[in-house]
């Protein structure tokens, strides 16, 4: 007897083909859902950057916000004054809404004012931490200048100011030479403040800056000149002192033109009748 075969008479199931639009309408739901997402976190980010920008706004307007009180420290009470009004600094501004470089710039156009550091301090003050100019000398040119321990010219000087500082002369108005021999005044006067007695920075004069490091310097309780070399300018300070005390105890002092310590082996003084002394040398 013969088996029939199991698959006969059966209807064969064919596999159906999914229609193809059906993996567009599922790329499309995966790019709509995506843009949701998008919209979602766009619109939160907007909420809360308008809510920070309200919030910025009404601090901006806030009374717990205001400039109250402008500490300066640093520089002198009438410059802190000239400070506060140029940058119009009161009470109708906030302390938030201060541009703090722009302020910083203004500040540091005053002539007295070589730098500036502010800091807010909330929630009503302002700090200024100002650095003062201090002149060392006064450069005379065209016109008179402050010169400061940097050797920087920083300031003309006013007809009311007056000028009790060393004069520095023989520097090129407009040369290229001039930032060297400005470098080379404030070297001689910056030693000379380690120097006492008759020859110290308070008792000098002027400061004629001459070629090759050469320099003069002239003394308010001497009519004569000093003629020296920017080298070891304390160690030949000493020598001057042993040779105005020789030159006092021999009574010619007074009659002395010209004292030349430029020399490495000793000294050379010139005096107003148009004798030159001998070499002193050693120290």
């Amino acid at each position: 007897m013969k088996r029939r075969a199991i698959l006969v008479n059966r209807p064969v199931k064919r596999k159906r083909r999914r229609p193809y639009i059906f993996p567009v309408f599922s790329v499309v739901h995966r790019i709509g859902s995506g843009m949701v997402k998008v919209f979602i976190l766009a619109t939160v980010i907007a909420v809360i950057s308008v809510s920070f920008l309200s919030l910025y706004h009404y601090l901006l307007s806030s009374p717990y916000m205001k400039l109250e009180r402008v500490e300066v420290d640093g520089v002198k009470e009438k410059i802190r004054d000239e400070l506060i009004e140029a940058c119009g600094l009161s009470s109708d501004l906030s302390l938030l809404a201060l541009n703090l470089n722009k302020l910083k710039q203004e500040m540091e156009g005053h002539p007295w004012v070589r730098s500036v550091r502010l800091e807010r301090r909330f929630p009503h003050s302002l700090i200024v931490q100002a650095e003062e100019e201090r002149p060392l000398g006064v450069v005379v040119m065209d016109k008179l200048y402050y010169i400061n321990r940097q050797g920087e010219i920083f300031k003309e000087v006013s007809q009311t100011e007056g000028v009790d500082f060393p004069l520095v002369t023989g520097v090129d108005r407009e040369g290229s030479k001039r930032r060297e021999q400005l470098r080379r005044a404030v070297y001689v006067m910056r030693a000379l403040e380690s120097v006492e007695g008759p020859w110290s920075l308070n008792q000098l004069s002027e400061v004629n800056v001459k070629e090759d490091e050469i320099f003069s310097l002239y003394y308010k309780n001497m009519g004569a000149e000093i003629k020296l070399m920017g080298s070891y300018l304390v160690g030949k300070m000493d020598r001057l002192r042993k040779v105005a005390r020789h030159l006092r105890e021999a009574g010619r002092i007074d009659q002395v033109h010209k004292i030349d310590l430029s020399y490495t082996d000793g000294v050379v003084v010139s005096f107003r009748d148009g004798i030159k002394g001998k070499v002193v040398s050693g120290g």
